[in-house]
């Protein structure tokens, strides 16, 4: 038996069931879904952690 899950959407808060059977899960729609990945693609969203140097940062440190 699958086992039902309320939860409530990331994007704006709709109460949401999270089942197999609902492919934009955890989000309630794919309209949700399309807004939470522009703000990924925007960068409103971020996995935080230290910066890394590009190859070119490291070129210029090296002729400073």
């Amino acid at each position: 038996m699958v086992q039902k899950k309320d939860i409530a959407c990331p994007t704006c808060g709709k109460k949401n069931t999270w089942m197999p059977d609902n492919r934009f899960r955890p989000f309630c729609s794919e309209r949700c879904k399309l807004i939470d990945l522009g703000d990924w693609a925007s960068e409103k969203h971020r996995v935080a952690g230290e910066l890394v140097k590009s190859e070119e940062d490291s070129d210029e440190d090296d002729h400073v």
